[in-house]
């Protein structure tokens, strides 16, 4: 079991394999990120399972998350990584990124002030079977050809598409990362977190570039 810091973001889900960016501001996310640096606490950012209380109806979501700890509570199963400090600037904010690596599950509240730490475990992928590996291999390759043709008009997606790193991309890893480029509903995208097997997300995300909602 190991000890992580939750930064819950309503509508975010993050996969592994990603930099997540951020521009931390509140004071208690600050002291989460300074405390994550120093320790080498992972971080996780997450999706949110349900509204705890309703927000003031004169406070906009954003304001809500900032202002009160227990308007949201995260989902359980999350991303989590190094977190790294690019800047800080004169009035004390932060831009950092997270090299998120790893899935968790969040198994036991440990802190709530000012910031969360869960117990969390480990989750990683089920094996697949050599039947399942080459199936996969051959829906990658379905999935590289369809992102290419949907995304002819970005001359930065088409470079990252065709550059040696993601051809040569592992399956595992590919049915991660695809979700960079992927956008669709967050519960969705959560959904696709949660699952175990490389080839059922990627299923999944052909099936999701077939549908108008799904945004590259």
């Amino acid at each position: 079991m190991t000890e992580i810091a939750v930064f819950p973001i309503p509508q975010c889900v993050a996969f592994p394999g990603t930099h997540f960016p951020l521009h931390v501001f509140e004071p208690r996310y600050r002291t989460m990120v300074e405390h994550c640096i120093e320790t080498g606490l992972p971080l996780a950012i997450c999706h949110v399972e349900k509204q705890v209380r309703e927000a003031p109806k004169d406070q906009t979501l954003s304001e809500a998350l900032n202002s009160n700890q227990a308007t949201y509570r995260p989902v359980q199963l999350v991303t989590a990584g190094e977190c790294r400090l690019h800047e800080t600037l004169q009035d004390g904010r932060m831009m950092i990124s997270v090299a998120l690596d790893q899935r968790y599950r969040l198994d036991r509240e440990v802190q709530a002030l000012p910031f969360m730490i869960f117990d969390a475990t480990p989750v990683d992928d089920d094996p697949m079977s050599p039947e399942e590996a080459h199936e996969a291999q051959l829906l990658k390759d379905k999935l590289m050809h369809r992102l290419l043709a949907l995304t002819a008009d970005s001359v930065e997606i088409q470079a990252t598409l065709n550059s040696d790193t993601w051809i040569q991309k592992p399956v595992d890893a590919f049915s991660f990362e695809l979700f960079s480029l992927l956008q669709t509903d967050p519960d969705i995208m959560q959904n696709l977190l949660e699952m175990r097997s490389p080839l059922a997300r990627m299923k999944t995300a052909l099936d999701l570039l077939s549908e108008v909602p799904a945004q590259l």
